[in-house]
């Protein structure tokens, strides 16, 4: 059995929108400690965030408090990430719905990777940030396989 056959995502039960990964995994619906996306026997050592480009800017300017405790929450992990389904010249173009200029965004994002190690990944769309998350998780976890 290949290894992508038996790895299991666990998506956030909080997951309005989840990405169903084209069907190639079991997915189970779990409240995650922190996260929208894990691996199924990793959930507190791996953790991707999904986020659209106005989610992503309303968590670092109007809900930062919040957004910085579960970052904090991600600390920790051995993998963490935030996948933005937009790319830093969509942050450029001020293509988002807040007042927040664009070098405030790029600038408290790179804050965030240095005090907490979470990093953003544009992704561009929804669907390359789909593949680069299934790509992030299936490297995990055949790098967890090849250990033992």
């Amino acid at each position: 059995m290949k290894q992508a056959d038996t790895m299991t995502i666990v998506v956030d039960t909080r997951e309005q929108r989840p990405w169903t990964f084209g069907g190639a995994f079991r997915l189970e619906r779990v409240a995650l400690p922190a996260g929208d996306y894990s691996i199924a026997g990793f959930e507190s050592v791996v953790a991707i965030e999904r986020k659209t480009l106005d989610d992503y800017v309303q968590s670092l300017i109007l809900h930062r408090q919040r957004f910085k405790r579960e970052c904090e929450r991600l600390r920790s992990y051995a993998l963490k990430a935030i996948v933005v389904e937009a790319d830093a010249g969509d942050v450029f173009a001020h293509a988002y719905r807040s007042d927040a200029a664009p070098n405030a965004v790029i600038a408290t994002g790179l804050a965030f990777l240095r005090d907490y190690g979470v990093a953003t990944i544009w992704a561009g769309n929804r669907e390359h940030a789909e593949h680069m998350a299934e790509t992030i998780l299936l490297r995990f976890h055949r790098k967890q396989h090849e250990a033992k």
